[in-house]
């Protein structure tokens, strides 16, 4: 008996419990804007003179990246050049020596050939 009488309570508590509202939480009122603290302000000055400094740096870099690739293209041209003229050079001195070795050659034939 005891154990139903407590069984009674605890469900006679918990629907109490369970039944009652809670109020509605008191309705927050929109705060207007204020002006924004000279700090920050001035803090978005230095930002924005940051951001034109490193566009400026940026700038800087992409022209000095452009004059050094212009300085590379020169270099390999003017090599190129010099290994054309080397080239020509070899192969004028490879013609003469094969007139050279074709003239021996055939003085070679003459003198070995009977008279």
């Amino acid at each position: 008996m005891k154990l139903s009488l407590l069984v009674a309570a605890m469900m006679a508590f918990a629907l109490s419990a369970c039944s009652k509202e809670e109020p509605a939480p008191a309705p927050v009122e929109q705060v207007a804007p204020t002006e924004q603290p000279a700090a920050v302000e001035e803090a978005k000055e230095e930002a924005a003179a940051a951001a034109e400094e490193a566009k400026e740096d940026a700038a800087d870099a992409v022209d000095a990246a452009k004059e050094s690739a212009a300085a590379a293209v020169e270099a390999a041209k003017e090599g190129a050049a010099d290994a054309v003229e080397a080239a020509k050079e070899g192969a004028a001195n490879a013609v003469e020596a094969a007139k050279e070795g074709a003239a021996a050659t055939s003085d070679a034939v003459k003198d070995a050939m009977p008279k």
